[in-house]
C-alpha cells in the first residue's frame, strides 16, 4: 500500500487517482499508524515552502515522515521534494526535513536567459545523469510538467535528473530511499505514471 501524506497541501485526490489507474492502492491519510503500515510514502506539496513546514509540524507529522524515511520509500514531490531538504530561501529562512542534503533558492536570481518566466509553468525534456530505478520506464529527453518559482541547489552529489531552463533545474533527486522530483509526475501524462509505477516496484 502507497500512503499519501495529507497535510492539507497538494494534489492529493489526483495523486491517489494517477495510483488507481496503475492498479495500484493509495491512500490519503495524515494517521501515524496508516503511513507506519505502508510500503511507501509519497509527499505532495503546492504552495509556499515556509507555510508547509508549519502544516507538517501542526499535523507533528515530521518525526514520522523522518522516522519512516529510513525504513521505507518515500517521494516528495514538486513543494514535497523541496521540504525534503535542510533549508529554503523562499520568503525568508526556513529549515526543512534535512533528508536530502542541499536547498532551496529563487529560480529568477540564477536564470542566465532573463526573459523566461517565473514560475516555470509548462513541458521540459528531464535529462538523466545517472541510471537509477526510479527510471526503469523513462526514457532520456522524456517531457514532464514544471510548475515552480524555487529549485533545489547544491546537492549535485544526490541529483539524478536535470531540465534545462536557462540554468540546470533539479528535476529528480536520491538521498538513501528518499527520492523527490520537482515536476509533477501525476500531471505528466504517460511518463509520470511509468515514473510512480516504477517508485511503486522499488
Amino acid at each position: 500500500m502507497i500512503a499519501i501524506v495529507d497535510y492539507g497541501v497538494g494534489n492529493l485526490f489526483s495523486l491517489r487517482s494517477s495510483f488507481a489507474s496503475l492498479g495500484l492502492e493509495a491512500v490519503v491519510t495524515a494517521q501515524p499508524e496508516e503511513l507506519a503500515a505502508a510500503d511507501r510514502l509519497v509527499l505532495p506539496g503546492v504552495g509556499a515552502f515556509g507555510d508547509a513546514m508549519e502544516k507538517l509540524a501542526a499535523t507533528q507529522l515530521i518525526p514520522v515522515i523522518r522516522e519512516q524515511a529510513q525504513k521505507k520509500p518515500l517521494l516528495g514531490i514538486c513543494l514535497g521534494m523541496q521540504l525534503l531538504f535542510e533549508r529554503s530561501y523562499e520568503y525568508g529562512v526556513h529549515e526543512g526535513l534535512g533528508l536530502v542534503p542541499g536547498e532551496v533558492c529563487p529560480l529568477s536570481v540564477d536564470l542566465a536567459d532573463t526573459a523566461l518566466k517565473v514560475p516555470q509553468i509548462g513541458w521540459n525534456a528531464l535529462h538523466l545523469l545517472y541510471d537509477d530505478p526510479l527510471f526503469r520506464y523513462v526514457r532520456e529527453g522524456e517531457y514532464v510538467y514544471y510548475v515552480h518559482s524555487y529549485y533545489a541547489k547544491h546537492c549535485a552529489a544526490n541529483t539524478l535528473a536535470v531540465s534545462e531552463y536557462s540554468v540546470p533545474v533539479t528535476g529528480v533527486v536520491r538521498a538513501g530511499s528518499v527520492y523527490g522530483t520537482q515536476f509533477h509526475p501525476e500531471k505528466s501524462g504517460d511518463t509520470g505514471l511509468r515514473l510512480l509505477k516504477a517508485f511503486a516496484e522499488l
